[in-house]
């Protein structure tokens, strides 16, 4: 057998009327979806139920999958201890998901457990589901910081498991929509909060998944979602497939964005394998800017390649433009895949004869040494993105007045400790945030004796 249904819900406390306690009726339209979906799982009788959850353990690098033979949890921390789980896990589909993951390395697995009790990503829909049927076991699985690509991927491994498994199964897809709906919302207004409402409600509503991964990370991150991941790997595990899509509800009364929408399998259908297109996409496009990237990039990717593939530092080449081999600065090598940050790493000012080999130097710590990320692999190198700043002269500056988040970069200094955060960062949008994170780099948490210096740079992509 394979994935009979995806279903994507959310999972506010509140709709239990334990927790609730009179104010579920604020969001009356989606506990009448979730009775619906209740409904079709019971007539469905699944073996398993596959239920992605953005509140189960979580890593930057890891996709989690709970281990055990059994699992219990409750509403307790929400006031409502009464209201318990007791479930079973399939012992057998989840080893069969770690294996085929082992075997395609994708990093998912059992490891790093630490909190066994189902969370309320889990319970909310089995307090729906479990009130209609209950001959099932669980799988439950987290999400985490790597790309959409490999949460799409993980969906397909799930259903290739489910076939190797023999099993009937379900996928829930278990996410609440945008955090910033309304100002009185618990996380504020963000104008990006209803667009991501908007969009995705009408992309799952068509099952139009290949445009899932037209959501940038910067986008999503405004928008303050919590669901995006767990829906992608739900797309994944229909992979090749029509599906069927419905939209039941949607509803932001509370602030945040509650959707419910099902997805039902039909016949193969060749144009919709998804991420082998947008993998296709992104190579041709990461190729054409590579080939059209400057020489200050260019040396950049080259001393990366070379010390990925060969630990073999290169040499300044000959044919560079003067201004690289006879001009000090310092530079930033930032490496990006998928659009997320792979590696930064960069001196404020010269350490090296001139900026070729201030380049090269930092290029490979960037590949190799920021100690937020593991270092590259060959397999990745067809991937990357790189641009390259060269600073100019740092300037003392009175006060933050004085700064502009798109034009200068910012250095902050307390003690000993001293921060540097580039300009024109995507996601940085005010000068407080430039500050504040540049404080965070350097562990500097008062703005008591705060020194700050201001510097332009000439990005090169």
């Amino acid at each position: 057998m394979s994935i009979l249904a995806g279903f994507m819900v959310p999972h506010p406390p509140m709709i239990v009327p334990a927790v609730g306690r009179g104010s579920e009726s604020q969001i009356i339209a989606t506990t009448k979806s979730y009775q619906q979906i209740a409904d079709q799982i019971a007539e469905l009788k699944p073996d398993t139920i596959i239920i992605t959850s953005p509140h189960t353990v979580m890593y930057s690098d890891y996709l989690h999958i709970s281990g055990g033979t059994h699992a219990r949890g409750s509403f307790a921390r929400f006031g409502a201890p009464e209201v318990s789980f007791e479930v079973n896990y399939d012992t057998e589909l989840r080893e069969e998901v770690c294996r085929i993951a082992e075997q395609t390395g994708l990093p998912a697995g059992t490891l790093g457990e630490r909190d066994k009790n189902l969370d309320h990503g889990v319970m909310v829909p089995l307090y729906f589901i479990m009130q209609k049927y209950t001959d099932f076991r669980l799988l439950r699985t987290g999400l985490s910081g790597l790309p959409f690509s490999d949460h799409y991927r993980f969906g397909q491994i799930l259903n290739e498991a489910t076939e190797a498994c023999d099993r009937r199964a379900v996928i829930i897809a278990s996410g609440d929509l945008s955090h910033k709906l309304q100002e009185y919302g618990p996380y504020g207004f963000a104008k990006e909060g209803p667009e991501y409402d908007e969009r995705i409600m009408d992309v799952m509503g068509r099952g139009a998944f290949g445009e899932l991964f037209d959501f940038s990370e910067s986008f999503c991150d405004k928008a303050s979602e919590c669901g995006h991941r767990s829906f992608v790997i739900m797309a994944g595990a229909f992979d090749g497939r029509n599906v069927e899509s419905k939209a039941y509800s949607h509803e932001d009364v509370t602030g945040v964005g509650y959707g419910i929408c099902s997805f039902y399998p039909k016949e193969e259908n060749s144009d919709r394998h998804f991420l082998e297109e947008y993998l296709k996409k992104e190579e041709e496009k990461i190729s054409t800017l590579a080939d059209s990237s400057d020489p200050y990039v260019k040396l950049a990717r080259k001393a990366v390649e070379s010390w990925v593939l060969k630990r073999e530092i290169i040499s300044v080449p000959d044919e560079l433009p003067d201004e690289m081999k006879n001009r000090r600065a310092g530079t930033f090598v930032s490496i990006h895949k998928n659009d997320r940050l792979r590696g930064c790493i960069g001196t404020i000012s010269a350490v090296y004869d001139c900026i070729a080999d201030e380049i090269i130097h930092n290029a490979i710590s960037a590949s190799s040494r920021d100690p937020r990320f593991s270092a590259i692999r060959p397999d990745e190198l067809k991937w990357l993105q790189i641009s390259v700043d060269v600073l100019g002269e740092a300037e003392a500056i009175e006060s933050a007045d004085e700064l502009d988040v798109k034009k200068y970069g910012v250095i902050v200094e307390s003690g000993h400790r001293r921060g540097l955060l580039l300009p024109d960062l995507e996601g940085v949008d005010t000068v407080e945030d430039q500050i504040q994170i540049a404080m965070n780099k350097a562990g500097i948490s008062s703005y008591d004796n705060l020194r700050l210096q201001r510097f332009e740079v000439i990005r090169h992509h």
